[in-house]
C-alpha cells in the first residue's frame, strides 16, 4: 500500500530580518530543539565528513549540506514522528531544500521572503508520505488529523522561533549597551 501523498504549506511571519532568521534556520549545528517547542534531538547531526561541523575555510552552506539531523516531533494527538532532514540545496539568505527520511519520505524547502517592513516571511513546504505503516494505513480516514496536528506543530515552531530570535535581540542589545 502506497501512502497518501501530503502537501503541506505554512508560512511563518517574523519580525526579525532575513539574515536573522537564516542564521538560525541554517546554521549547520541544526539545534532546533534549542526553541522549537516539542522537538528534540533524536541523535546527534551526522556529517557527510568529519570536518563539516568545524569552520574549516568552507561557507556554512557548505558545512550544511554535508549534515543530516534527525528529530523527534511530538504531535498534539500523542504521536511521535522521527524526521530527518539532509538539505540538498542551499542559497544563501534565500532557500534550503531538503530531503526528509525516517517516519517521513519526501522534499521540502523552507524559503525567505524578507518584507517591506523589515520582517521576513518564511514558507515552508513539505511533500511527504508517512513511512510508519500505521499512519499509511489510516491516512484515507485520518488525513484531515494528520493535517491538523501537522500545522499545529509548525505553529509551535512559528511561535518558539520568534520568541528565540526576540531573546537573541535583547542579548545583543544588552550587550550593546555594556551589560
Amino acid at each position: 500500500m502506497t501512502a497518501r501523498l501530503y502537501d503541506l504549506d505554512s508560512t511563518w511571519s517574523l519580525p526579525d530580518g532575513v539574515d536573522a532568521v537564516w542564521d538560525v534556520i541554517a546554521d549547520p549545528r541544526l539545534d532546533w530543539a534549542a526553541w522549537w517547542p516539542g522537538c528534540t534531538a533524536a541523535k546527534p547531526v551526522e556529517h557527510a565528513d568529519e570536518h563539516a561541523d568545524d569552520d574549516g575555510g568552507r561557507s556554512r552552506e557548505a558545512r550544511l549540506l554535508a549534515s543530516t539531523a534527525t528529530f523527534d516531533f511530538r504531535a498534539s494527538l500523542g504521536y511521535t514522528l522521527r524526521i530527518s532532514f539532509h538539505a540538498t540545496r542551499v542559497e544563501r539568505l534565500r532557500e534550503v531544500a531538503f530531503d526528509a527520511g525516517e517516519d517521513l519520505s519526501g522534499t521540502g524547502a523552507v524559503r525567505l521572503a524578507p518584507r517591506a517592513d523589515g520582517g521576513t516571511d518564511v514558507v515552508i513546504g513539505w511533500q511527504v508520505r508517512p513511512v510508519r505503516r500505521w499512519m499509511a494505513v489510516l491516512s484515507p480516514v485520518a488525513a484531515p488529523l494528520f493535517t491538523r496536528a501537522h500545522h499545529a506543530m509548525m505553529r509551535r515552531g512559528e511561535d518558539g522561533l520568534r520568541d528565540h530570535l526576540a531573546a537573541r535581540r535583547r542579548a545583543a542589545d544588552e550587550t550593546a549597551r555594556g551589560g
